[in-house]
């Protein structure tokens, strides 16, 4: 039986720890005044709110699929906020970042989850790339995997390259029925051998109801226009109804790999 996805949690933003790695999103540890500290990413950085988008809707498809990912939260960034940081890059974000932004429960002691290194059954596997596809994410590749070990588990992060149509929204129906091409550099490709298993599992669990929920989600500030949220419902849709492109697409693909 498939759950309708929580609403997230809202919390407010009481202390910037550091940057999380170098780069031009500039996500940051950070602590809430609920007493947690979250990987946050800023709505004035990168891609911008399109960027926080992707990541809301890909981590929950995610998680309504049945796998590990980070709570999400919506994270207030008031005006006083980062005054006094002495960094004027990190200062600008913060200006430029008022309002909501999102924020991941941050899992200390983690470590990139090594391809090489680290056991994955095949059907989970297979359920990554089924993921990655049906959201058109081009950021899980060996050399970056995205993916944690967290108390010995398998946890997906950085969702926020997700659903690039929506960066010139003139091919968005276009883009619904791809076989994503970049399917080939996935982490996983070579070990996802249950993909017709793995596309009728997440048949079950993402029904278009649940995803309908997951776009419910998204801020109304986060969106371009008032038709956005639509074209996400629409896409998806369309995406789940024609998943047999980008299966039988990464089946292919696989098939020259091994």
């Amino acid at each position: 039986m498939t759950r309708q996805p929580e609403p997230l949690r809202h919390v407010a933003l009481t202390r910037y720890i550091e940057p999380l790695r170098e780069g031009g999103s500039l996500p940051a540890l950070a602590e809430a005044d609920d007493g947690f500290r979250y990987a946050v990413k800023f709505r004035g950085a990168g891609h911008g709110a399109k960027m926080l988008v992707a990541e809301l809707i890909g981590s929950e498809i995610a998680r309504a699929a049945g796998l590990r990912v980070p709570e999400l939260v919506l994270v207030d960034v008031d005006e006083d906020f980062g005054r006094t940081e002495g960094d004027e890059e990190i200062q600008d974000l913060l200006r430029a970042s008022q309002g909501l932004n999102l924020g991941l429960h941050y899992l200390a002691g983690t470590f990139t989850w090594d391809t090489l290194v680290n056991d994955t059954d095949a059907l989970t596997a297979s359920k990554v790339v089924w993921l990655d596809a049906f959201l058109t994410n081009i950021d899980r590749t060996v050399r970056n995997t995205n993916m944690l070990a967290w108390r010995r588990e398998l946890w997906l992060i950085d969702h926020g390259a997700s659903l690039y149509f929506h960066h010139s929204w003139s091919d968005w129906k276009k883009a619904a029925l791809s076989a994503f091409p970049y399917v080939k550099d996935h982490a996983f490709i070579r070990c996802a051998s249950m993909l017709d298993e793995a596309d009728a599992l997440m048949h079950e669990a993402l029904t278009p109801q649940i995803l309908d929920a997951i776009v419910d989600l998204v801020p109304d500030e986060w969106l371009d226009n008032p038709e956005s949220r639509d074209v996400y419902r629409q896409f998806l849709h369309t995406r789940l109804a024609n998943s047999k492109i980008f299966v039988d697409h990464a089946k292919s693909v696989r098939a020259t790999l091994v």
